[in-house]
Order: structure tokens, then sequence, then C-alpha cells
């Protein structure tokens, strides 16, 4: 307990010491002085609430402009955004303009050939009420009519020309390997009366019989004089064929080039050509319209290609018997059908239908 008094009795003696003893002289000055060093003191205090203040309203400044700054900087990567938007929406825009301009260009080709068509169109309906207007009238049908009994008359004449020229008849006689088992007789309608005669004998065209075993099997001990007088007989078809559709009118679908007894027959079918000479199964087979012609005669030993002639021949045959109402009477009766066709045309019936 006295060491404690002892150790609290210092400091009292130590704040003795330290105080310090102002005269009464110098009282007022000192105490003028402190009253400056209170002022300043409070000076420096409202100078730093104002610092305080000043540097607050600055950090919030900063923080404002920080945030701004990063809006600033979302509006600038959403416009980069929108800028890419808007250029692939103008180069989308180019293209379809350009696509409008072409689809313009062709509504413009087009609107031309409807206006050129519509002209055309118009001038035949004008043609086409005339020709009602004449037809009406009693006059007017009758007229076609004649016309109609007129031409038919000039086709029979120019036909019995090539009747004479070509006549297809039928002869008795040893049988042949022909074309035929029996000459048929057929009606307009279709209809066909066979018969067979005792005495089989065959169809000849100017005397010349067209024997069809040459076509479907040839060797070495052939007949040549047998297939050249088909291959004659085949060119005097042809040329018979061609002269009957000129003068109807017909456009054949196998259109022939003559060449009496090397005359050649054309099919317009679509022709296969491999692309190259690669035989893989990968090939590629372009596919072009072109016309291949087949001979009417062997050549050589082909006797396919010549078969397959007389059947595009009797194709057209059959065309100008359609033409007229006719039904043919086989893919095998070249000859019968060219006479068919011929009576046909040359019968009364021909000019009153």
């Amino acid at each position: 307990m006295e060491r404690d008094r002892t150790i609290s009795a210092e400091p009292k003696k130590s704040d003795r010491e330290k105080v310090k003893v102002i005269e009464w002289e110098e009282f007022e000055q000192e105490l003028a002085r402190l009253w400056s060093l209170s002022s300043a003191l409070k000076e420096a205090q409202e100078k730093k609430q104002s610092l305080q203040q000043k540097l607050e309203s600055l950090i919030e400044v900063e923080a404002e402009s920080l945030n701004r700054s990063n809006e600033l900087e979302e509006m600038q990567q959403k416009l980069e955004a929108r800028k890419m938007v808007m250029g692939n929406t103008s180069m989308h825009s180019m293209v379809a303009v350009e696509d409008t301009k072409k689809k313009e260009e062709q509504l413009s080709t087009e609107l031309r050939s409807l206006l050129v068509a519509g002209t055309a169109l118009s001038v035949a309906r004008k043609r086409l009420e005339e020709s009602n207007q004449l037809l009406s009238r009693d006059s007017g049908y009758i007229r076609l009519k004649n016309l109609q009994k007129m031409l038919r008359r000039r086709q029979q004449n120019m036909i019995t020309q090539v009747s004479l020229l070509y006549p297809v008849k039928f002869t008795m006689g040893p049988a042949h390997e022909q074309e035929l088992e029996s000459f048929p007789n057929t009606s307009r309608s279709g209809n066909s009366a066979r018969f067979k005669p005792t005495n089989q004998g065959s169809l000849t065209i100017l005397g010349l019989h067209l024997t069809m075993l040459p076509f479907k099997m040839t060797s070495f001990f052939t007949d040549k004089k047998e297939v050249q007088r088909s291959a004659t007989a085949l060119g005097y078809v042809g040329h018979a064929v061609c002269l009957i559709a000129s003068y109807l009118k017909v456009p054949l679908r196998y259109p022939l080039r003559l060449g009496g007894s090397h005359s050649y027959i054309i099919d317009y079918g679509p022709f296969l050509e491999p692309a190259s000479s690669d035989l893989s199964s990968n090939t590629v087979v372009s596919t072009d319209v072109k016309h291949v012609e087949f001979p009417l005669f062997l050549d050589g030993q082909d006797t396919t290609r010549a078969a397959y002639a007389v059947f595009l021949l009797n194709k057209d045959l059959e065309q100008l018997l359609n033409y007229i109402g006719v039904k043919s009477l086989g893919p095998r009766h070249v000859l019968a059908n060219l006479k068919e066709l011929v009576r046909t045309i040359q019968s009364v019936d021909y000019i009153d239908t």
C-alpha cells in the first residue's frame, strides 16, 4: 500500500513541475494567444469539414463517372452490335434489290411476251369469230365441206399416183419366208377379217418381195441377191411413206433419209453417252437428245439395227393409218399396212368423212 502511494505521488509531483506559472502582467498576452489558437483550431476544423465534404462529393462524382463510363462502354458495345446487324441488313437489302431488279427484268420480258401473245390471241380470236360467222350460215358450212372434199380428192389423186409408182400387189405362188401369214382385209373401223388362200402367196412392191428372214438371221450362206431385193423393197416403201405423209401434211415421228436401197430412218430419242472411259461403278452418264440413224438394209453382220429400222418404218405407217382412222395390222406387216393405207385413202368413204 505504501508502495502504491509513493507511485501515485510521483506523477502528481511531475504534474506540478509541468504547471507553468504565469505572471499577471503576462496573463492578458497569454489569454490572447490562447484565444487566437482556439480560433485557428476552429478554422482548421471548419476547413477540414469543408475539405471532407468536397472529398466526399468528389468521390461521389468519381463513382458516378465510373458508372457512366461503364454504361458508355456497354452502349458502345451495343452500338457495335447494331452496326454489325445494320451491315448484314444492308447486305441482305442489296441482294434483295438485285434480285428485285432481275425479277423486274424477267417480269418486263414476260409482260412483253404476254402483250405480243395477247395481240396474236386477239387477232386469232377475231379470225375465229369471223370463221364462226361464216360457218354459222348454211353457205359457209357447205363451202367448208366442199373445200374438204376438194382437198381429199386432191390427196386421193396424188396418192393414186404413188400407188401407180409403187404398186403393192398380192401375188399367188409358192410360199416364201415373208412378212405375212395371210393378207388381211381390214375395214375402216379397225375390225379385220383374215383369210388364208389354199395356195398361199405374198405381197410385193413393184414386183419385189419383202422377205424378213435376212433381217432376223444372217450367215455366210445368206443369199446376197435376196438381201439386196429386200433392201430395195424397203427403199420403195420408205419413199412411198414420205410422199404420202407430205400429201397428208403429217410430220412423221421417225423421218427418213432416202437413198434407194441404202435408206436410213432417224430416231430422235435420248442418246446415252458415258462422260469418261472409266468403266467403274461411279461412271457419270450424260443424257442428251440426239438423232440416231438406223439402216433399212443389212449393214455388215448387224441385223439388230436393220430390224429396228424396219420396226420404226412400220411405226410411221401406223401413224399414218391412225391419222385417217384405221388401226394398224401389226408390227411385222409393212407392205400390208402400206396397201391398207392406200386402199383406205382411195375409197369413197375417205372423201365423205
